[in-house]
This record gives structure tokens, C-alpha cells and sequence, in this order.
């Protein structure tokens, strides 16, 4: 029997659109022993330009609801809204978060950067599931990180309810697809599509890495609470 209690070793506490439900069962996936993931919601309706800015209105509140407990990390798990509005806003939200809450905060958005940087990628390929104006903004932020977008495609959904519905065998095929022969890996946008059973199979049908926003949270809220576990089974990310 396990004696340890929930979050022993770290708590990350995350910040979730209202109407997505795949994000939570895939980071309870693949965190380590002793990590717990304690989770807040915030409104969503469209997953367009104006219904992610306007989720941003609510995740202040939504922090201090998770300082309440001896939270470790603060994670903002939505990939678009952390980027919608450009590098030096997403900075600027992560350090009015860190001061309002008193804990360390960071994003899916930053965890992608910080997954491809570690993993020395510098030219990818994109599948999301957004719409061309939110696509748009997303080669943006990468561009603003020094990241050379090869190609992206995107399935045009436009609410979280239609994302996180999409089949397993839908979203592999799809990310097969958007990948291309001159990118250095696949980089798959968005914490509501289901991506962490299909990471190794794409990585070994592509022979190159694939980053996923869930995958890269996790990766990345991990390490900024130094746990460093090299969790098998979910990318080459994981094992560097």
C-alpha cells in the first residue's frame, strides 16, 4: 500500500476551459508518484480571437481559488489563449499571476516553447483544431519564439465541445497528415484534443519527435518544480 499523501512530492494546480474534459484525465496519466493535479474551470464559448480573450477576464479569480491550497505550480492549460495575444502579454499575464497568487505560474503555451527548446527544434510542423483566425496567431507566437513553421494545418472546429470529441483514430490521422518532410518535428496545438496514447506510435511512423500542448504541460510544470522523472511511454520528450 502507498502511505504517501496526494501531491507529496508536488501539486500543480490547473486552470482549465469550462466545457473541455480531456486535459485532466491525460495529465493524471502520466504524472509520477506523488504528483496530484487539482483543477479549477473557466467560461469558454467559442474558440475563436474574442472567446479566448474573453476567458482571459476570468483566470485571476480562478488562480486565487487555487492558492487556497499549498499549490506548487499555477498552469494555465489552454494552448490558444496563452498565445492569442503574443509573447510579451503571456509574459506580462505570468508575472500579474505570480504576484497576485504568490506562486509560480506558467502556461501550455510557454511549456511548448520550453519542450522544443530542450529538444533543440527550431523548424516544425502544426495540426491544431482551430479555425484559420486563431491558426494565424498561433504561427505568430512560434515565429516570435524563433520557431520557422514548415506547415499547419487545422481541422476548423470553433468550441471546446467539438475538440474534445474528436475520435483517437481521427486526431492520428489528421496529425499524420499535417506533418511534412522538412520539419524537424510535429508539434500538435491544443489541451482539448487526446494525444498521449498516439505519441510514440506518430513519433516512430515519422521518425522524428512530436510534442504535444498536454504532453508539453505536464513536461514542463514538472520541471519547473524540479521533478525530473524520465516517464516512459509518452514521447521522446520525456526520455531526453
Amino acid at each position: 500500500m502507498n502511505d504517501m499523501n496526494y501531491g507529496d512530492k508536488g501539486k500543480i494546480g490547473l486552470i482549465y476551459p469550462s466545457a473541455g474534459w480531456v486535459m485532466e484525465p491525460e495529465l493524471n496519466e502520466m504524472a509520477p508518484e506523488g504528483i496530484s493535479i487539482q483543477a479549477t474551470r473557466v467560461p469558454l464559448g467559442k474558440t475563436d480571437v474574442e472567446g479566448l480573450n474573453k476567458l482571459l477576464l476570468s483566470i485571476q479569480e480562478a488562480g486565487e481559488l487555487l492558492s487556497h491550497i499549498p499549490t506548487d505550480i499555477i498552469l494555465l492549460g489552454c494552448t490558444s489563449a496563452s498565445f492569442i495575444n503574443g509573447v510579451a502579454y503571456e509574459k506580462q499575464m505570468i508575472a500579474d499571476m505570480e504576484e497576485r497568487t504568490n506562486i509560480k505560474f506558467t502556461t501550455t503555451s510557454t511549456s511548448v516553447i520550453n519542450a522544443l527548446r530542450n529538444m533543440n527544434i527550431k523548424k516544425v510542423a502544426v495540426a491544431t483544431p482551430y479555425i484559420d483566425e486563431v491558426n494565424v496567431k498561433a504561427e505568430l507566437y512560434l515565429k516570435e519564439n524563433d520557431i520557422e513553421v514548415c506547415s499547419m494545418k487545422g481541422m476548423g472546429l470553433i468550441t471546446d465541445s467539438q475538440i474534445d470529441a474528436v475520435k483517437l483514430d481521427e486526431v492520428y490521422r489528421f496529425c499524420f497528415d499535417a506533418d511534412c518532410e522538412e520539419a524537424e518535428a510535429l508539434l500538435i496545438l491544443c489541451t482539448g484534443l487526446r494525444t498521449i496514447p498516439i505519441i510514440e506510435r506518430l513519433e516512430k511512423k515519422l521518425n522524428k519527435p512530436v510534442i504535444t500542448a498536454i504532453q508539453a504541460s505536464m513536461w514542463n510544470a514538472l520541471r519547473c518544480i524540479h521533478i525530473n522523472d524520465h516517464v516512459k511511454g509518452y514521447g521522446a520528450l520525456f526520455e531526453k
